[in-house]
């Protein structure tokens, strides 16, 4: 087939029934690239034989180096079947762990999608991601098993075996899908059990059904007779499905189509004899009739290419097949290049896949209604909710109309930057017929006019004047002709100078779900937080784009400058785009930073955010090797932010620029961005910033040798801590209880805290850190409260946080918990983090966090009787604080759960207005004003209050000191406790043969790793292992685990959760068995002393270690003499 014209295309784009909007999902080195050449090599646009070799959609140079995708890309294709022509838009998306956020922003843009699995390694981490995220997105996948010459050529599997181990590939992947399905039914479930709540009478009784009897789930798995599975082996070019095979042996067997479909796969036989398909094949000791019909016939042709290289059979197949192989690709050297022309016109993989992709996935008509309401409801509880304006576009969702009434409704994924010249207006085009030959009439016009004026001057009579003038025509020739190449390449030089800044330019990822979408088009960007009762009621009605809009809050305007199409390396450009089309919109890098919601109307909500696996972890500080080159590096990493989904650029306090990124190939590949494309100047980049989290834990049972605790032990470590805490501080402002309770008064003694660290239970961490933007959102209600604020709630955010309240109050469970929910004073840090501030005083009873939900009404006026003591915020400031950076290596804190068990402010202290921000002087003036009587002279009173003032001033604010106590007061609880740090952790996925399984785990065991479990995938000789590995020791763990491997293991890391490491960094050895184990220095480094101490030394903190230890003594020079 040749290469598809632009005007072909974009005729198909009208025909939204034809179109099949998909992507390629995989785990890592399954083969999508290769299957999406196969498929673009059936467009004309590369060469067959290239495909697999070329990598077409891998565009950049390392992603061609490293022989992985690194980003999502679009290729529109054509494809015909029978009288019907469809336009098929792929978009390959990497498998690597380190850039799922890739395939995140490809699933959304999609209606279906390729599932490809290894037929060696089978179901992987990633394949199991990748099935989520298409489950998530409500998108239908089919299943290609690809890799199949490999159970031929390197297990060396009969067909029979391979029969089977494609069976168990087919279980695993259904079982995935099972999983999904079942959670999926479950929580709706729970949710049609929670509507339907009653109250309970004696009578009733509780059904215990999970409604996973009723639910149809037929539709959802993989099956080869549903046509929803194609076997391949896309390096070889050959693919097939059950059908192709029903149809060539209804014709040669006499067989109805229909019942072969419903046999070929299965435990079905064929009897000789009777000529007829039988059940039972395993329970006989048959062939199944996949084997003998399909799977026989690639083995035997396998075996006669490349094993045997049998030239006879090879031309009995060819003439058998009816296929013309070329005499070159017979004599060829290599057999795979014979084999790949036999099976590519036999069975050609893009033929079976393209095929299956028209038939199973939908088009962009039959989206789900479910899938409409889902994509819609991202500020609301429920689609119902929407106001009125906004349920009606659903119809345009369905509809998929381009009409000129039909709302355009588009997405953007992502923006991608290219450079800008390969945009289609500043490309040069290639000539047609014409214009070649008009160009080549100029041209020979030009040579006339050259050989007439050469002939003129040898018609002058005199030789040798002639000869001189020919001389001298030619040094002025040369003369003339220097200067004027001189100034070309000044020209050329100074070209790329002012282009410079205008090299790479941004394209937005993205698709029409409604309406027709026209070049220069004005429309509204919907802001992630913009909602549309609001935008509906601020705005007139009829209001069109071009209007005033300043006034809206998350609602701006962009113009469609540029509409293209998407080929994969190359653009096209076009002036109208119909719904339900993949494009790329250039012109909106100001309006856009990484996706958005366009429309034309307000009333249109914004997409929910896009669901990334992979989470930011990996930190690099990062600066130019050339001060003066520090706006560069900025405008750099501003446009990297905008051009990579996953990737993170902050400032931190210290004014470092840091880059976050998913994992150590993600970040080489940002900073090559940076170097090469976005900065284009020399950076220095630091080690990798580890996080940690600092904690205390119960105190430990047992000593560093396993021996039991007893008295002596936990008084000399109680004693010692009160030793360190003390250093520095006088005593009579700080006490330190032997149960851990800390006593600090503030400098001008008005003010005494009382404060204890409690360590929260594992459970109740997790749930806080995943609960962080519902406790984001309380606090926000709840300041809102406080400053007399009318504060309108959700449905849904209520229902939120009354969950996370209810969850709270099962976990804190026992007497020292009793009651804590409702006393919880504040989370932190930021105000949502991982701790908790309990309010313990008994004399102070502070409104409630939860105080939103004793409210009846959704909508809450403050104003009730407020019962904050003054100050209130000086605690809270001082508990963020001290959580922001604990004591040991000044790291956020993370599980402690700080108790407030006493607050004593004096009378003097308390300001008379309700500011406690205010500057202290006007505080002690206003105090003194009242206390003053009216008939006492003014001098002597100011000098008075100059007295009283005194002693307040030199200390701050009362509202500072109480701030800088709370900080020093939770600081000594958390150092009264045992401490301990908190380190990331990767969960590390591991597949490696029986040979190398001995050297990952010297590997793992080097680099402080855990292995969780290992088990071995059936059929072959490959062991999966789970480990868990700090992500401190992770840098070049993959490199090194291929290099002692030979290559034969590869490790996929992503992060999973933190963990306490269980050494105590201020360990030293105190019984007489750990002196004997450790010996008397002890100086075996402790893992978390090591990494405490590397935070601390990067941070320029204190660091007590001894840098010479047992030194011979020195002797001077002065004292030798």
């Amino acid at each position: 087939m040749g290469p598809t014209s632009v005007n072909k295309i974009t005729t198909l784009q009208k025909n939204p029934a034809n179109i099949r909007n998909f992507c390629i999902l995989a785990h890592v080195d399954h083969g999508k690239t290769t299957l999406a050449d196969c498929l673009v090599a059936s467009n004309g646009i590369i060469s067959s034989r290239l495909a697999g070799k070329l990598r077409y959609l891998d565009s950049r140079e390392d992603e061609q180096i490293r022989g992985i995708t690194m980003k999502s890309s679009a290729i529109s294709l054509h494809f015909s079947s029978g009288d019907q022509d469809f336009l098929l838009n792929l978009i390959d998306s990497p498998g690597h762990v380190d850039f799922s956020s890739e395939v995140s922003t490809a699933v959304r843009l999609c209606d279906g999608a390729v599932v490809v699995v290894d037929a060696v390694e089978g179901v992987c981490p990633q394949t199991q991601v990748v099935l989520r995220q298409a489950w998530l997105e409500n998108i239908k996948p089919v299943l290609v098993i690809n890799k199949i010459d490999r159970l031929i050529m390197e297990l060396k599997l009969t067909s029979q075996e391979a029969y089977t181990h494609l069976q168990k590939i087919l279980e695993q992947v259904n079982a995935v899908t099972g999983t999904l399905f079942t959670s999926k039914v479950l929580e709706e479930r729970a949710e049609k059990v929670k509507e339907e709540v009653e109250p309970c009478s004696r009578d009733q009784v509780y059904d215990w059904s999970a409604g996973l009897e009723e639910v149809d789930d037929s539709h959802i798995y993989f099956s080869p007779d549903q046509g929803n599975v194609v076997f391949s082996s896309a390096i070889d070019g050959w693919g097939f499905s059950i059908q192709q095979f029903a149809s060539i042996y209804s014709d040669r067997m006499g067989i109805k189509a229909a019942v072969l479909l419903k046999t070929l796969w299965g435990d079905f036989y064929l009897n000789a004899k009777a000529k007829r398909i039988l059940k039972g094949a395993q329970a006989k000791g048959k062939k199944p009739l996949f084997v003998q019909l399909v799977l026989d016939n690639i083995w035997s042709l396998y075996d006669a290419v490349i094993t045997r290289r049998d030239k006879e059979k090879v031309e009995k197949v060819v003439s058998s097949l009816g296929i013309k192989v070329a005499p070159r690709d017979l004599r060829h050297s290599d057999s795979k290049v014979l084999l790949s022309a036999i099976c590519s016109q036999w069975l050609p993989v893009s033929q079976a896949v393209l095929s299956m992709v028209c038939e199973k996935l939908p088009s962009p008509l039959d989206m789900a209604a479910e899938r409409v309401e889902k994509l819609m409801s991202a500020g609301a509880p429920r689609f119902d909710s929407l106001p009125e304006e906004t349920q009606k576009l659903k119809t345009a969702f369905l509809q998929c109309s381009s009409g000129d009434e039909a709302p355009v409704i588009i997405f953007v994924s992502k923006m991608f930057a290219v450079d800008a010249k390969a945009l289609p207006q500043h490309r040069q085009r290639p000539l047609n017929q014409e214009e070649i030959s008009q160009r080549r009439e100029m041209a020979r016009q030009r040579h006339a006019e050259k050989m007439a004026a050469d002939k003129k001057p040898e018609e002058v009579t005199n030789p040798d004047s002639n000869q001189l003038e020919g001389q001298s025509a030619g040094l002025t020739g040369v003369f003339f002709l220097l200067p004027a190449k001189m100034e070309i390449v000044t020209i050329q030089d100074s070209k790329p100078e002012e282009e410079k800044e205008l090299n790479e330019t941004f394209i937005a990822f993205a698709r029409v779900y409604s309406g027709m979408v026209k070049k220069g088009q004005r429309m509204f960007v919907l802001g992630p937080k913009y909602d549309p009762a609001l935008g509906l009621s601020l705005l007139p009605e009829g209001c069109s784009v071009s209007d005033c809009i300043s006034n809206v809050p998350h609602l701006s305007c962009c113009s469609m400058e540029n509409l293209y199409l998407l080929m994969g390396r190359e653009l096209e450009e076009l002036d109208e785009v119909p719904a339900g089309n993949i494009l790329g919109i250039g012109g909106l890098e100001d309006c856009v930073l990484k996706s958005a919601t366009l429309s034309v109307s307000p009333a249109c909500p914004p997409f929910i955010p896009l669901n990334f696996e992979a989470t930011p972890i990996v930190r690099v500080a990062i600066e130019p090797k050339h001060p003066s080159e520090m706006p560069k590096l900025v405008r750099g990493m501003r446009l990297l932010n905008q051009a990579d989904p996953c990737a993170e650029v902050l400032i931190q306090e210290t004014g470092e620029h840091v880059l976050v990124t998913a994992g150590e190939v993600h970040l080489q590949r940002c900073l090559d961005d940076l170097r090469d494309r976005f900065a284009k100047i020399e950076i220095s980049v630091s080690k990798p910033i580890i996080p940690f989290r600092e904690t205390v834990i119960r105190p430990p049972k047992v000593d560093m040798v396993n021996e039991e605790l007893g008295k002596q032990q936990k008084v000399a470590v109680i004693h010692q801590v009160k030793e360190e805490s003390c250093q520095g501080r006088s005593s009579d402002t700080l006490h330190v209880d032997p149960s851990g309770l800390v006593t600090l008064t503030t400098p001008n003694r008005l003010a005494t805290i009382c404060v204890r660290a409690i360590p929260l239970p594992a459970e109740v961490t997790c749930l806080l850190e995943s609960s962080s933007d519902v406790i984001r959102t309380l606090e926000q209600i709840n300041m809102s409260m406080r400053e007399g604020k009318t504060v309108d709630i959700g449905l849904r955010t209520l229902e939120a946080i009354a969950g996370l309240k209810s969850q709270l109050e099962s976990l804190l469970q026992g007497r020292k918990w009793r009651n804590a929910v409702e006393r919880i004073w504040a989370f932190g840090p930021r105000r949502y983090g991982p701790n908790i501030l309990l309010n313990s005083v008994k004399s102070y009873n502070r409104p409630s966090v939860w105080q939103c939900l004793g409210q009846g009404d959704k909508t809450l006026q403050a104003g009730a009787p407020a019962a904050l003591r003054d100050f209130d915020n000086s605690i809270v400031s001082g508990f963020q604080l001290a959580t922001l950076s604990g004591p040991m290596c000044e790291e956020p804190l993370m599980g402690v759960c700080f108790s407030v068990e006493r607050w004593d402010i004096q009378s003097s202290a308390t300001p008379q207005h309700q500011d406690p921000m205010k500057e202290d002087s006007e505080s002690t003036e206003t105090l003194s004003d009242s206390r003053s009587s009216e008939d006492v002279v003014e001098r002597p009173r100011q000098a008075e209050h100059r007295a009283e003032a005194a002693p307040a001033d030199c200390y701050g604010p009362v509202s500072g000191q109480l701030i800088a106590a709370m900080k020093e007061a939770c600081r000594h609880a958390f150092q009264a406790q045992p401490q301990r740090l908190m380190a990331a952790m990767y969960t590390c996925e591991i597949m490696a043969t029986a040979e190398v399984l001995g050297r990952v785990y010297g590997v793992l065991g080097k680099r402080e790793g855990r292995v969780l479990h290992e088990e071995m995938k059936e059929g072959t000789d490959m062991f999966i292992i789970k480990a868990a590995l700090p992500v401190a020791e992770s840098f070049g763990f993959a490199d090194e685990i291929r290099k002692k491997t030979s290559g034969l293991a590869s490790p996929q890391l992503f992060f999973s959760h933190w963990e306490v490491i269980s050494s105590d960094p201020y360990w030293v050895p105190t019984t007489e068995e750990e002196y004997l184990h450790f010996g008397e220095k002890a100086d075996s480094v402790l893992q978390a002393l090591k990494y405490m101490n590397a935070v601390r030394r990067r941070k320029g903190l204190y660091v007590d270690e001894k840098i010479v230890e047992h030194a011979e003594k020195q002797r001077t020079l002065s004292k030798n003499k």
